[in-house]
């Protein structure tokens, strides 16, 4: 008796979680976080760079300017050093593996499908977060409300009258 109960209960948050695993279902257009790179993105959680791992002591638990950011978010196929969604804004740390011409035209491409939708991305060489940490906090701020200086109805409302 104690063994179909133990399997009851087994079965029982089986079915609960299935039952809120579906009402989560993930929509056929939703391209960030895929299921398929998930290892991934744990793994490079494991093991951040120095300065992604500087960094994030600067942006975690919403400290900068009650933001919160994401380490290593997937969009797509690509995965982000740092994604803030509230502001579309992604965040690449750059150290020496990008500073050649294959890099830099994969960078480009990554670029161009992440501004289709909707994301700006800012790169920073690794060593900036170390040695010129308010430069990149303060562009970073200066980066935050983009989208509402981008639209054409904030370039109608920023035009006088004629």
């Amino acid at each position: 008796m104690a063994a179909a109960s133990a399997v009851g209960v087994v079965l029982w948050t089986s079915r609960i979680y299935n039952r809120l695993a579906m009402s989560h279902a993930r929509s056929k257009t939703d391209i960030h976080s895929l299921p398929e790179l998930k290892s991934f993105r744990t793994e490079l959680r494991a093991r951040l760079t120095p300065a992604e791992a500087s960094f994030w002591n600067i942006v975690k638990n919403r400290q900068l300017d009650g933001r919160k950011f994401r380490r290593q978010h997937s969009v797509g196929k690509y995965i982000l050093d740092f994604y803030c969604a509230s502001e579309n804004l992604g965040i690449e740390l750059d150290g020496q593996v990008h500073y050649n011409e294959f890099a830099a035209k994969y960078d480009y491409e990554r670029s161009l499908f992440l501004e289709k939708f909707g994301i700006l991305v800012i790169r920073f060489e690794n060593r900036l977060v170390f040695e010129e940490e308010e430069l990149v906090v303060g562009t970073i701020r200066h980066f935050f409300g983009w989208q509402e200086r981008t639209t054409p109805s904030a370039e109608a409302a920023d035009t006088p009258p004629s």
